[in-house]
Order: C-alpha cells, then sequence, then structure tokens
C-alpha cells in the first residue's frame, strides 16, 4: 500500500532539489521535522537514476537504519518503491532490492555504532549512502563511508541528525571542515538545512499544540527538539524531579510487566538494584523499589554482600507485588551474575537474567527527561527514595562533548545506571507514544 506524501515546504523543496547536484547532503533538526521523509525523498529520486548498482544504508544500528531509512513511519523507501522491492541477502549481508528505471539496486543495511563498525563496509564501492542519525556513529565509520564512495559514478552521501550539544565531536571534526571547504569554494557540493516541527506540513494545527504542550519552553529539550537548536545540557540534568519532586510521587502504581535492573559496584561505587513497572500500553514507568549497598573490597565479603542485598531487595518486592518479570544486569561481571543466580536458585524462583542493553548516556538521559516532562514517570512513595536522590544530584560533566552526566564519585551514578538497565529495553516504545507516534 502506497501512502502519499504531505505537501513539502518551500525549504524542504529546496533542499532536496539541491540533492541532485551536491555530494554531501546533511539534513539536521529537531524531532518531527520531516528531516527523514525528506533525506528518504531525495535518496530515492536519485537511486533511480543512479548509474552504480550497489548502495549503503546506515544508522547506530542495523534496526535504527530500518526503523528510519526503510519504515520511515510509512514513509521512507519501502513506500517510495512500493511494489518494486524486497529484502533479502547479498553475499550474506542483509539488504534491500530495489528495482528502478535504470535497473536493479542493491541497498546494504549496515550500523556503525562502535569502534569496528567501518570494519563491515570495507571492499566495497557504494554510488550513494545514507547513514541515520550520523552523530551517533562512530567517527571511523563516517569516514569509510567517504572513502567508499570516492569511486562513486554519482557520489552522493546524505546524513540526517538530531541537534547536540554545541561542541558535540561531529559539529566541531566533522561538519566544521565541510562547512568551511564550502565556503572557500561555492562548487564543493555541500548542501545543509536545518529543519524543525513548523515545517512539517503533515502536522495539523491540533496535533501542533497536543505535542508543544509535553514540553517545558524554557528546558534545552524544547530549544532542541521543537527548535532544532544546538545547545547545550544546563548543571543539573533532570530538573524537572528538582523542582517539584512531590509531583511525581504516587502510592497507587500501575501493575504490568516487573522488571529488575541491577547495576554491579566496584571500586569506590555500589551495588544498586531498582525495579520498575511498565504497563502494557507502554505509556509511563512506575518505579516501585528502589535499594543502594555500598561494596566492601574482598571479594568473597563481596559476594556475600551482594547476595544478601538482592535478596532482601527481590522479597520486598515479591512480597508487596506479587512478581518479577525479568532481571537485567552488567554483563561485565559474570562472576557476580552467577551469584544472583544462586540467591534465585535457593528461592526456587524462575526469573530470567538478562545482559542490559547499555545503552549510550545521552539516549537515557533525553528518555528520563522526556518521562518526566509528560509526567509519565512516577515513584513510589516511601520506597524510591535513593532513586530519586540519585537523579536531583546527577550534573553534567563539563569535560563531555555530549549529553553526560559527571561519574566522579561526588553523586550516585549507580543508581541512575540501575534503573536505565531495567527499563531501557521499552525506551523506544515509550518515546514513541509520548511523541506522538514519531
Amino acid at each position: 500500500m502506497y501512502n502519499e506524501y504531505a505537501d513539502f515546504c518551500l525549504k524542504q523543496a529546496e533542499y532536496i532539489n539541491k540533492c541532485q547536484t551536491s555530494w554531501l547532503n546533511i539534513a539536521h533538526g529537531g524531532k518531527r521535522g520531516g528531516k527523514n521523509v525528506t533525506n528518504g525523498l531525495a535518496f530515492c529520486i536519485a537511486l533511480e537514476n543512479h548509474p552504480n548498482k550497489l548502495h549503503l544504508i546506515a544508522g547506530y544500528d542495523t534496526s535504527s537504519a530500518k526503523l528510519n531509512i526503510l519504515d520511515c513511519d510509512g514513509y521512507g523507501i519501502l513506500n517510495y518503491f512500493s511494489g518494486r522491492c524486497h529484502e533479502g541477502k547479498y553475499k550474506n549481508r542483509e539488504c534491500l532490492y530495489v528495482d528502478t528505471a535504470t535497473g536493479q539496486k542493491v541497498l546494504l543495511i549496515s550500523g556503525g555504532g562502535k569502534a569496528n563498525s567501518y570494519k563491515t563496509i570495507k571492499g566495497n564501492t557504494y554510488g550513494m549512502a545514507y547513514v541515520t542519525e550520523a552523530n551517533e556513529c562512530h567517527p571511523d565509520f563516517l569516514k569509510e563511508v567517504e572513502d567508499r564512495t570516492i569511486s562513486s559514478d554519482d557520489r552522493k552521501i546524505f546524513h540526517d541528525l538530531n541537534p547536540k550539544s554545541p561542541k558535540h565531536w561531529y559539529y566541531e571534526d566533522y561538519l566544521k571542515f565541510h562547512e568551511e571547504q564550502q565556503k572557500n569554494n561555492p562548487d564543493y557540493g555541500f548542501n545543509y538545512c536545518e529543519f524543525n516541527i513548523f515545517d512539517n506540513l503533515s502536522i495539523s494545527n491540533d496535533k501542533l499544540k497536543k505535542i508543544l504542550s509535553t514540553y517545558d519552553k524554557n528546558s534545552i529539550w524544547y530549544k532542541r527538539d521543537i527548535l532544532g537548536k544546538r545547545v547545550a545540557s544546563e548543571s543539573f540534568l533532570f530538573m524537572p524531579i528538582i523542582e517539584n519532586e512531590k509531583k511525581f510521587y504516587t502510592t497507587t502504581p500501575n501493575i504490568g510487566y516487573i522488571s529488575t535492573g541491577i547495576d554491579f559496584g566496584g571500586n569506590g561505587s555500589a551495588h544498586s538494584f531498582v525495579t520498575s513497572s511498565i504497563p502494557r500500553s507502554y505509556y509511563g514507568i512506575d518505579v516501585l523499589r528502589s535499594d543502594r549497598t555500598e561494596v566492601v573490597d574482598d571479594i568473597h565479603t563481596k559476594l556475600k554482600q551482594l547476595k544478601e542485598a538482592f535478596k532482601k531487595h527481590i522479597l520486598f518486592v515479591l512480597n508487596k507485588y506479587g512478581k518479577i518479570d525479568i532481571i537485567w544486569a552488567d554483563c561485565a561481571e559474570q562472576i557476580l551474575i552467577s551469584a544472583l543466580q544462586e540467591v534465585l536458585d535457593e528461592l526456587h524462583l524462575h526469573i530470567p537474567i538478562k545482559d542490559s542493553l547499555k545503552t549510550p548516556i545521552s539516549s537515557r538521559i533525553y528518555a528520563i527527561n522526556m518521562l518526566l516532562m509528560v509526567g509519565k514517570l512516577r515513584f513510589v512513595e516511601g520506597d524510591t527514595q535513593t532513586v530519586v536522590e540519585a537523579l536531583q544530584e546527577a550534573v553534567q560533566d563539563p569535560e563531555a562533548d555530549d549529553d553526560r552526566w559527571l561519574d566522579d564519585g561526588t553523586s550516585d551514578i549507580d543508581s541512575i545506571d540501575g534503573f536505565n538497565y531495567g527499563v531501557e529495553n521499552w525506551y523506544k516504545q515509550l518515546l514513541k507514544l509520548i511523541n506522538g507516534g514519531n
């Protein structure tokens, strides 16, 4: 089923036209600004008559590449080439086969978020490359993308990205170079445009008002997500819970899927245990219980201490709420995970323990702030003080080039990590509902 595209604003139309004669095309801006749809359409138009067969689409991982570029809420490459494309394998690599006006093209799908991701795209020459959330990818991967398109018969690279801190490496080390080249040579072929939600003509006035109502207009998230500006984080990272702590307390949590996150302590940090409930609707998080215990150096005492604290935490949750569906723990400490399993076996409990996902810290900070701003992150009063205080104490690392909390022992980052490990698996679903389906 082909979805009709909404009208494009003049800024989007000019960007799409300029893409056809530019080799580096960067769509930058806020949430719901139409960056992916605009870039995707420009890519598809160029693909129809491109002389090369092999092309690349990429993101932080293959999942983000598929969601943002192929699908794009029903308006991505799959929509443009509806009835003319199918997913498959090309030399054991995931790809999309596309039938165009100039023959079949192959779009290889790659992830670029890790230090060694560049190795997955070596050995090929790509006609075009589209990298979504480019500032989340590793610099070496972006460099390899440029190298792999040098001999293209019609070289084109597309990036899209959301705003970050002005000092982020993407702006300082990547974007600035190409801006200067374009300034020195008007024919350099650099096409850059900033978009915001007001450029997206597919959003009705009523929906726009609803989205805007979820943002504090003085927050960096409004300036980034709505206005599309590069803004640095304030000193304190989670202002809503500092300004009105009582607003976020509840005595009647919604019980859905119950998940426990565990961060193992060491080198001066503490073991933290945080259990949360995620409703089946994915519309919010209720933190049920948080505990924190200091760690001793002796390994035998450390294991005993961990087991006792873990047992106390899960028995509290089980006695009050009747179940725990899953446990997420820091995968780096297998000997400590074995200790947790011993406690479960002793209590005859069959609760799966899985490795934490460890999403980027900047993504965790954004998710927590969005949940707080719309009142969808609540804490059971009296049982969650350690994690509440941890959020109130967290400050921006002044040396970081991105959103990152200061982790020098002066605040309780352990409890924040424990909370994130328990719920980060659901961040995408939660944020999609909060942002009106984006």
